[in-house]
Formats: structure tokens, C-alpha cells, sequence
């Protein structure tokens, strides 16, 4: 499973970013695909998760209000929408993708893609 991340940057607070995650086909239809987040120093933090075959998203509670995953089945891309944008959404983000049942909990996510990382400058 190969999945590669892009789209993040320096910007301004209140800005917005969208961020990309290509994946093959298969895996699109496979396997659930999610964003995560680590800042420095924190923990790896679990954002959004989408599971194509289900046509089913999740958001975690912190950022559901400012930050959407959609997917473009036709590019075998997975995007992650973020809007007004703080400097706490300072991280890198990474792409997962999982086959397991609690994939809309964040867990059991087995293969990554690279970072991209995001920063917000106040």
C-alpha cells in the first residue's frame, strides 16, 4: 500500500490549506484511509477517517467544525480540507490506511504515507 501526502505549507492564521493523500485504486476500495497529525513534542493525534465502500466519514471532535475529508474516487485521492486554520494545527500530517473494523476510531491504521507538514504563523 503506497500512499503519498502533499499540499502542506507556511500560512497565516485564519488561512486555509487542502491537503492530498493519492492512493491506488485498490486500495481505495479496500481499505478505510485516514488523517493524522503529530506536533512537536505531542502524541499522534487521530483527525479524520474515510471509508469509501461504506461512503461513510469521521471527524474527531476537535477539528470538525474547521476541517473536512472528502475523496475523488476518480483520482484515487483522498483530501483533508482545513479552514481557519490556528497556529495549534501546527504539525506534520500524515495519511494511513487500515483494513481494520475501528478504522473510525483512529486505530489498527497499518500503513503510512510520508508527511506533509503544516504551519500556522500567528
Amino acid at each position: 500500500v503506497q500512499l503519498q501526502a502533499s499540499g502542506g505549507g507556511l500560512v497565516q492564521a485564519g488561512a486555509s490549506l487542502r491537503l492530498s493523500c493519492a492512493a491506488s485504486r485498490r486500495t481505495f476500495m479496500r481499505y478505510a484511509l485516514g488523517w493524522f497529525r503529530q506536533a512537536p513534542g505531542k502524541e499522534r493525534e487521530f483527525v479524520a477517517g474515510l471509508k469509501s465502500s461504506v461512503a461513510t466519514t469521521v471527524h474527531a471532535e476537535s477539528v470538525k467544525d474547521r476541517f473536512t475529508i472528502s475523496a475523488d474516487l476518480a483520482k484515487n485521492t483522498v483530501y483533508l480540507q482545513l479552514n481557519t486554520l490556528k497556529p495549534e494545527d501546527t504539525a506534520v500530517y500524515l495519511c494511513a490506511a487500515t483494513d481494520g473494523y475501528n478504522w473510525d476510531r483512529g486505530w489498527d491504521y497499518k500503513y503510512w504515507g510520508q508527511g506533509t507538514l503544516v504551519t500556522v504563523s500567528s
